[in-house]
């Protein structure tokens, strides 16, 4: 059953009158799935009749890390990615060799960066070449299409004998998706990165699948309207 956003707030106002909870799973992803838990749904189990359903993401407060807001391969490379590792890879701890790089404006070690124009973003080396490239439009259907409307639920932490605790306390609404200007403008200030991810397998380039990044902090920037949920 969907929850509506009515629904969500009663249930968040519950989580913050116990105060703070134990993370029930260790590592990064451990307050979204706490959070889950707590209200008993899953991810995409919150709806309005306005937006349709809504993505629920939790954050913990002050925190400074990127998040994955979605993968986009299709039909992006420009350069065969075999011979895009072999040009401009480098090798892990046991000597493998591919492309993990989080791409910025700036050229990273290899001479690879990010480029944006108003039609495209693409990722170009310092010697002219091309490697991939991504219409702005495509961009933002995907972003339509994964996290058009996401309800954010940020928490306070304390960490007690190496076990974090949560305080979930705030929460926002972002919705009605993105636009090209508002990406340009994000990609061109830093904030919305692009990761390659993929290695050599010998005959073939292994790919991950180049996930599309924003700073936490940031990501209220990607949408064109933002509400306060109070609870």
């Amino acid at each position: 059953m969907k929850l509506s956003i009515k629904q969500i707030q009663e249930k968040l106002s519950e989580i913050k009158k116990m105060g703070y909870v134990k993370n029930l799973r260790k590592g990064p992803t451990g307050i979204g799935y706490t959070l889950e838990t707590l209200l008993e749904i899953d991810e995409n189990n919150i709806s309005s009749p306005d937006l349709g359903e809504i993505e629920l993401k939790a954050q913990r407060e002050n925190h400074t890390g990127m998040t994955t807001l979605f993968t986009f391969n299709n039909k992006a490379w420009k350069m065969n990615p075999l011979e895009a590792i072999k040009r401009y890879g480098s090798r892990d701890k046991d000597g493998r060799l591919g492309m993990y790089y989080t791409m910025g404006m700036t050229p990273n070690s290899a001479g690879l960066f990010l480029y944006v124009d108003d039609k495209v973003v693409s990722v170009r080396n310092v010697d002219g070449n091309i490697i991939a490239e991504w219409q702005l439009s495509e961009i933002e259907k995907r972003f339509e299409a994964k996290v058009k409307n996401v309800l954010l639920v940020k928490a306070k932490v304390e960490e007690r004998d190496g076990v974090e605790y949560f305080l979930f306390d705030r929460a926002r609404l972002l919705y009605h998706g993105t636009t090209k200007s508002i990406l340009k403008n994000q990609f061109e200030n830093g904030q919305l990165l692009v990761d390659l991810r993929l290695h050599d397998k010998g005959t073939m380039a292994r790919n991950h699948g180049t996930g599309f990044r924003v700073y936490e902090n940031n990501i209220d920037d990607l949408y064109e309207k933002v509400e306060e949920i109070e609870f």
